[in-house]
């Protein structure tokens, strides 16, 4: 449009120069004409050699755009700002993923469970996960190196029991109460059961009237996951309120400060494991932090985000039985709690935690009047 212009002028301008109806033609009209001639093709031609000239300065990957705007439209930036955005998304999108779990750790559920009497405990197994298949050169290169890769993964397994092996030293327990035979595993020097406590002879235990439960109120689950217990009946708080030598009111809202071993509703000759004892067992299987993952059944967990299920290195076979609070059953498959004989105060004792997107084992204090499951260590 510029060009258009700058031309219309030097018409403009020529044809003043050019001779009119009435003038008359002359020598030097000739000359000017030639000359503003020559003069407009050099300017025409200078403005479009300053035109190329811009466009090779321009820096490399942006685009101007033609459009009255006057925007621009730089690519290198816009992919660094979409990358930048989806690392974002994902970052929030793990965020709330943990705080949607963290509320499950909370250890009670505000939301009611109208089918509870029906419900059954859902031991998940765990999906399965394709590897890509490499291609057959990187087999071949990787091929040398694969069986120094294998014997220091093997050498790195923490435990007696792996995928392919089971060198744990199992016993078996009889509950000569009710005739229960449970599978125990030794982990250092300290001998578990390698199952939950399913006692629930309220008779000859009346501690257990009203105060335990299976998963749900179908019995069918306690065969597989066990009973879930109240504080007081894990401890046995009539037996210890009846004891002639040393009587003690335990239980819910009551301190009674126990020390030493604690039988409980173990069988004779096992106790509830104290807080002290529970971390013992986490120092056998390589540290708190990842006996989650060592003390965790190899199927049954719930998985969300990832595999919940462990690998069950040591026998332990933790399953997830989930919990009872105030009428209703939550966390079946995503979590398990057992109890320790160790109380915080008149309402809280302490008790192991585990749960599916976690690789620790954790130690808790809570309401002494919700459900745990119970495991007993031999005297």
């Amino acid at each position: 449009m510029k060009k258009f212009l700058e031309l219309s002028s030097w018409r403009t301008a020529l044809g003043n120069l050019l001779p009119s109806a009435h003038g008359h033609q002359g020598g030097s009209r000739k000359a000017a004409i030639g000359s503003m001639l020559i003069m407009a093709f050099a300017f025409v031609g200078c403005d479009d050699s300053s035109s190329a000239s811009a466009g090779q300065n321009d820096e490399p990957g942006v685009e101007s755009s033609s459009s009255s705007s006057g925007k621009v439209t730089e690519p290198a930036e816009v992919t660094s700002s979409s990358s930048e955005k989806a690392k974002s998304s994902s970052s929030d999108a793990q965020s709330d993923a943990k705080q949607s779990s963290s509320s499950e750790k909370s250890g009670k559920s505000s939301s009611s469970t109208d089918d509870a009497s029906s419900s059954s405990v859902k031991l998940r197994s765990s999906s399965s996960v394709e590897t890509p298949n490499s291609s057959s050169s990187e087999l071949s290169e990787s091929s040398s190196s694969s069986a120094d890769e294998v014997e220091s993964s093997s050498s790195s397994v923490i435990g007696c029991k792996t995928e392919t092996e089971d060198n744990c030293e199992y016993g078996e327990l009889i509950d000569d109460r009710d005739g229960q035979i449970y599978k125990t595993v030794k982990i250092g020097d300290q001998w578990w059961m390698a199952e939950n406590l399913n006692y629930g002879d309220s008779i000859k235990t009346p501690s257990l009237k009203g105060k335990s439960w299976c998963y749900g109120d179908v019995a069918a689950n306690c065969d597989v996951a066990g009973r879930l217990y109240t504080w007081a009946a894990a401890i046995d708080s009539v037996k210890l309120a009846t004891d002639a030598e040393n009587p003690l009111d335990c239980g819910y809202v009551k301190t009674c400060g126990l020390s030493g071993k604690v039988q409980g509703i173990c069988p004779s000759g096992w106790h509830l494991p104290s807080k002290s004892e529970w971390n013992t067992l986490f120092t056998k299987v390589g540290g708190s932090s990842t006996a989650g993952t060592k003390l965790k059944s190899q199927s049954g967990w719930y998985s969300r985000y990832n595999n919940g299920n462990g690998d069950d290195a040591f026998g332990f076979s933790a399953l997830p039985a989930g919990y009872y609070s105030l009428g209703y059953f939550d966390n079946d498959g995503d979590n398990a709690y057992f109890w320790s004989s160790t109380e915080i105060d008149s309402i809280f004792a302490y008790f192991m935690y585990l749960d599916y997107y976690d690789d620790d084992a954790h130690l808790y204090s809570y309401d002494k009047d919700d459900g745990f499951s119970v495991r007993c260590l031999r005297d």
